[in-house]
């Protein structure tokens, strides 16, 4: 598929069809996360990925509460990756610190990107979700409780219906040359 184009039809899907995702795809969205560029070569991920019907369901859950209702959604969704940060590697930890600037999540966001690109590539939807219960997924997945997940993402089928039109700023408000 054209770069693009796969961009273009790379979107959040909150709707997903009851049907396993095959690890196949799984692991070629995996392969595309591990091949992300990262600070320093740092590579500050885990994925741990939830594919048991009964963990998906718990882990949907932890998603929202009944004041925060976003990700209501995440009830029927068949799998989630679930990034645990890792900012272990000294020169992108320090060189962070120095500029104020979180480098181990930049490289997850770009990490989790490269996943969900591959996963449109695969024939699957996905939604990166920053809004969960951190604890409870922590207890539900047995992550260590000085690590941090950085970042959940929803995968599965979802009925085809084509891109949504969206709504984005016009180029020129976003680009310039030279100077601000």
């Amino acid at each position: 598929m054209n770069f693009l184009n796969l961009l273009k039809k790379r979107e959040s899907i909150r709707k997903y069809l009851d049907k396993k995702v095959e690890r196949e795809k799984i692991e070629a969205c995996l392969e595309a996360a591990r091949l992300a560029p990262s600070a320093c070569n740092s590579q500050p991920w885990r994925f741990i990925i939830v594919d048991d019907d009964d963990l998906t369901k718990k882990v949907g859950k932890a998603t929202y509460s009944k004041f925060i209702p976003f990700n209501r959604f995440a009830d029927a969704v068949p799998a989630f990756a679930v990034i645990v940060a890792q900012n272990r590697n000294l020169s992108s930890k320090f060189g962070g610190m120095v500029k104020d600037i979180p480098y181990h999540f930049i490289d997850i966001g770009i990490a989790a990107e490269h996943f969900c690109l591959q996963a449109v590539e695969e024939g699957l939807g996905t939604c990166m979700m920053g809004w969960f219960n951190e604890k409870e997924i922590k207890k539900l997945l047995e992550i260590p409780q000085k690590e941090r997940i950085a970042l959940i993402i929803a995968m599965g089928y979802h009925e085809n219906q084509g891109p949504r039109e969206k709504i984005r700023k016009d180029i020129n408000s976003i680009r310039s040359y030279n100077k601000y």
